[in-house]
């Protein structure tokens, strides 16, 4: 797929063919599902926790004598049916994480820049670089590049320019190529990846080295 090569302006200097074992293969929703349920799923935390009627900071002692009150036998108020008692059968700590093999998350991640890639998603630009900190400046990089959609910015490497840049930018945001996933390709209406970080995709999704490691 030959896509063109914009730069910081927006004007085309070049044109570039992105991977078709990245950018062309078929798209395999459930799997993208699956890698998505998976990354939401290990962010949570797990430290929900109720008290039962063993834990809560009330009296112990008999409510009230067994017989002869008219009302039902109670032996404390800390049953879980009293307002301040405790709860029956609560959240309690727990772990959310999930697993899935390699070879199945790179593969999600293929079917997700096939995706986008058959939409029109991804623009690549020759590099995007600040000498120092502009917010005001990377606005207008972004709206020259994608105009009013929301916008991925794939990194190569650290940039601490570039990085404080699109920071304070609401429909922005930046990532690093190496820590490229599913939740945050999916959720932006377009992805700007530079050269650099085109070759950082392809160095661990391509053919030659992530597919056959993975094989």
């Amino acid at each position: 797929m030959e896509v063109p090569v914009l730069n910081m302006a927006g004007d085309q200097v070049d044109t570039v063919n992105l991977p078709p074992e990245i950018f062309e293969v078929e798209v395999n929703v459930g799997l993208m599902h699956q890698a998505y349920v998976r990354q939401m799923a290990n962010k949570r935390v797990g430290t929900h926790k109720a008290k039962t009627r063993g834990e809560v900071n009330r009296t112990k002692a008999k409510w009230y004598r067994q017989k002869g009150t008219g009302r039902a036998r109670h032996g404390a108020r800390s049953a879980p049916i009293f307002v301040g008692g405790g709860v029956a059968h609560g959240p309690r700590p727990r772990k959310y994480t999930k697993k899935m093999p390699r070879k199945m998350r790179r593969a999600a991640l293929r079917s997700a820049l096939s995706a986008l890639a058959a939409d029109g998603q991804i623009v690549v630009v020759d590099e995007i670089s600040l000498e120092s900190p502009q917010t005001k400046l990377m606005s207008a990089v972004l709206w020259s590049l994608v105009e009013e959609s929301t916008a991925l910015v794939l990194l190569p490497e650290r940039d601490e320019n570039v990085e404080l840049s699109l920071r304070n930018l609401p429909d922005a945001r930046y990532l690093h190529a190496a820590y490229l996933n599913v939740r945050d390709l999916l959720s932006f209406d377009r992805v700007i990846i530079p050269l650099a970080a085109l070759d950082v995709i392809q160095s661990y999704l391509g053919t030659e080295n992530g597919a056959a490691q993975d094989a």
